[in-house]
């Protein structure tokens, strides 16, 4: 007689219809962060969204869902238009957030693009409000920190500012030599015309001045070079320096830009696999955060921390119709100009300047304290940052600072693998960073 016991298999039918469909919301769990996010965005006031929308035609998706449908695909890693409409058919939660619609990749990318360009810091600003209501956050104290995040752009085709300098200075040079050369050979032709400022050429003055130097030299013998240059010089050099002219309009101060993202910068980055000092486009992002979550956000231009600042500070009293009181930074952010900013806003600076750790331990032999001997106001400035850097508050919050910050850039960078942005121009980068923003602050508020 056999020992082995019959195996029961449970009921498998996947053909069977149910007599009733089932209630998604049922299948959900109760502390799931979808319905976090669900919860959060019903309760903001989307008004100046709903604006945007035209009437007549057919009917639109509700910019709500769409909404929630972008920032529950942010917070589970999922930023591509397309995959979020794969998710919105397939995955239950997608399916719950949408009612079951099911709007296509191009709708969710116009409604990212286009709708969301004015409203999506206005609706962040909300949240932000509803977590200090909520006692999670406070604004009264703001850790500021920034990061350089890659473009989505080309990293081998850019335009430099020095290279653009210096082919302007190649044309100046062989102008005046031409024109130089005109006036030795044919001083009678060029005696009334006017002066030539061979700094401050155009198109228009550089066509000018190739057009008199061909008149004067027409009936001359010259060498068939010099011909063959001035030839070559009509044909180029107007253009191109009408692109010069259009390239520094981009540059807007700036030393490079990306053709395919002109917006975006070269910046040296931490993520250097090569080792090599390798430049690619990038934004420099600046968040101010409390309690790990995100409080405030702006992209720059400008690969270094100092000058972003006040436009910082500037966008978060424009949101939220007042200031932190008391600002946290690194020494990246300690220059006069900084200092003297939040003072002039009655702002707390417990912001390091770049000997502080030095004369904190007693190793700054030269100018302990102050640093800054030629400088009296510079120096005054750094003696009261380092009075409030070393109070009992100051070492508190020093303390909380890379923790507070650092590990938000951490959750976006590592955790979420989140380190080169979809979307190309600031505006559209803002809009993608605000998402995250949002993503990361109801991610955290649901754990």
């Amino acid at each position: 007689m056999s020992d082995k016991q019959t195996v029961v298999f449970k009921e498998y039918s996947p053909q069977q219809s149910l007599l009733l469909p089932p209630n998604l919301e049922e299948l959900i769990q109760e502390n799931h962060p979808v319905k976090t996010v669900s919860e959060i965005i019903d309760r903001i006031n989307l008004e100046g969204l709903v604006k945007n929308y035209k009437g007549g035609g057919t009917s639109a998706y509700h910019p709500r869902m769409l909404l929630k449908v972008l920032v529950y695909g942010y917070l589970c890693n999922i930023f591509s238009s397309r995959k979020l409409e794969a998710a919105i058919k397939e995955n239950i939660h997608f399916m719950w957030l949408t009612g079951m619609s099911r709007p296509d990749h191009n709708t969710i990318n116009r409604f990212r693009c286009y709708r969301l360009k004015e409203e999506l810091k206005i609706i962040f600003t909300q949240i932000v409000l509803l977590l200090e209501d909520a006692g999670h956050v406070s604004l009264q104290t703001a850790f500021v920190d920034g990061t350089k995040m890659e473009a989505s752009a080309n990293r081998y085709t850019f335009v430099w500012g020095k290279a653009i300098k210096k082919n302007k200075e190649r044309i100046e040079q062989q102008l005046e030599e031409l024109w130089n050369y005109a006036q030795q050979v044919a001083a009678e032709e060029l005696k009334d015309t006017e002066p030539v400022d061979f700094d401050a050429l155009n198109k228009k003055k550089v066509t000018t001045v190739l057009e008199s130097i061909g008149q004067a030299i027409e009936n001359k013998e010259i060498p068939s070079k010099i011909r063959q240059k001035i030839s070559y010089a009509k044909r180029n050099w107007p253009d191109k320096l009408q692109k010069y002219a259009e390239q520094e309009q981009i540059l807007a101060g700036r030393n490079s830009f990306s053709k395919t993202d002109p917006d975006a910068t070269f910046m040296r980055m931490k993520e250097d696999h090569m080792k090599n000092g390798q430049l690619k486009p990038a934004y420099n992002l600046q968040i101010s955060t409390h309690n790990q979550f995100i409080i405030h956000y702006t992209l720059h231009y400008n690969p270094t921390d100092t000058k972003t600042l006040e436009p910082h500070i500037q966008s978060f009293k424009q949101l939220y119709g007042k200031v932190p009181q008391e600002l946290v930074a690194d020494a990246g952010y300690g220059s006069e100009h900084n200092y003297l900013m939040l003072e002039k806003e009655n702002i707390t600076p417990y912001v390091k300047y770049n000997y502080f750790d030095k004369d904190r331990k007693g190793k700054n032999k030269l100018n302990p304290v102050t640093t800054s001997a030629s400088n009296p106001q510079l120096a005054a400035l750094r003696t009261q940052a380092h009075t409030l850097l070393t109070s009992e508050r100051g070492v508190q919050l020093r303390k909380r600072r890379c923790h507070d910050t650092e590990t938000v850039f951490a959750q976006i960078k590592h955790n979420k693998g989140f380190k080169r942005f979809n979307l190309r121009g600031k505006e559209k980068v803002e809009i993608e960073t605000g998402l995250l923003a949002i993503a990361h602050n109801l991610k955290k508020w649901a754990v």
